[in-house]
């Protein structure tokens, strides 16, 4: 765990200054009340409150896209880190950020509870919460509603997965606010996520397992509750699944598992193996196929596909 921080901390430090190039270039502002605010064109908003539980404030930060003349579709990003750690602006996860607004779409990358002192669901309810704020305030960012997107990597992949697969009827709409909208998402892509925790794997030993669900059951209920696998239904968003062949903290087979159920109800789902890569698309043993660059296209082409594309 101490090893993955690190990565973390390492790759966040060196995109720091890609995402401030990225959100400082020359902006084309849109008309007036036609999607973003044209002032927040190409910007960064952060530390917006976009819920509370528990007494604490949740967190946000936006990033606006770079031009719009029309209210944008909207993606949502989890961070990685074990369900312990993690932040919103210190993750890998922001390797995407930039190819995404250059696209035209807003991303909010969200903080939420950590466990162990929050147990589960403490942290999708907070990603549904997100999701829920957004579309509460759609006009006021100037977003589309029926046009949210979310992915993340590692837990933040098992929480988008989350997302995906779960409407009201699976009990984690109650915490955070908003109740009046639906935390639905249009388009899921995971990165390297675990589905199935009932499975014995390094990136869920008995005592992670204790320490963020509160049992080391592998078959309690609350385990297999937080199994996306569970919950995958015919009306399942689209899915777009990344992993590393070489991941030892969170087995392809985990990822190979998920697409095999969601293409069993007939969801649309995309498994790409990344060639030569451990967790978080490390290189290992080779350079890694796809590398970041041809990733960050394939993830916006999936937003694009399903999120600008009308049925």
């Amino acid at each position: 765990m101490k090893k993955q921080r690190t990565i973390f901390a390492f790759v966040a430090l060196l995109l720091t200054l890609v995402l401030a190039s990225a959100c400082s270039v020359p902006r084309t502002l849109a008309p007036t009340n036609q999607g973003p605010s044209p002032e927040k064109l190409g910007t960064i908003e952060r530390d917006i409150t976009y819920g509370t539980a528990d007494g604490v404030a949740l967190k946000m930060d936006v990033y606006y896209p770079r031009s719009a003349t029309s209210p944008v579709p909207a993606v949502l990003h989890v961070h990685g880190g074990g369900w312990t750690t993690g932040d919103k602006a210190l993750t890998a996860g922001a390797l995407f950020v930039p190819e995404l607004i250059k696209r035209g779409y807003l991303v909010a990358s969200i903080n939420y509870r950590l466990a162990p002192q929050y147990k589960f669901p403490a942290q999708i309810q907070d990603a549904k919460c997100a999701v829920r704020y957004l579309r509460a305030h759609a006009a006021n960012y100037g977003i589309d509603p029926e046009r949210i997107g979310a992915f993340g990597g590692s837990a933040g992949g098992h929480l988008v997965a989350l997302l995906g697969v779960t409407d009201k009827d699976a009990g984690f709409d109650n915490s955070g606010g908003w109740y009046d909208q639906s935390s639905r998402v249009q388009a899921v892509a995971d990165q390297f996520g675990p589905s199935d925790l009932t499975k014995i794997f390094e990136g869920a030993k008995p005592t992670l397992l204790t320490q963020v669900f509160g049992s080391e059951d592998r078959h309690s209920e609350i385990v297999v509750r937080a199994s996306p696998i569970t919950h995958v239904s015919p009306d399942t968003p689209p899915f777009l699944i990344m992993h590393g062949d070489k991941d030892k903290l969170v087995p392809l087979s985990q990822s190979q598992i998920l697409y095999d159920r969601l293409r069993a109800a007939g969801v649309t789902a995309t498994l790409v193996i990344v060639r030569n890569a451990g967790h978080g698309f490390l290189p290992t043993g080779g350079i890694p196929n796809p590398n970041p660059a041809q990733l960050a296209i394939m993830l916006a082409d999936f937003f694009d596909q399903h999120l600008k594309t009308t049925p």
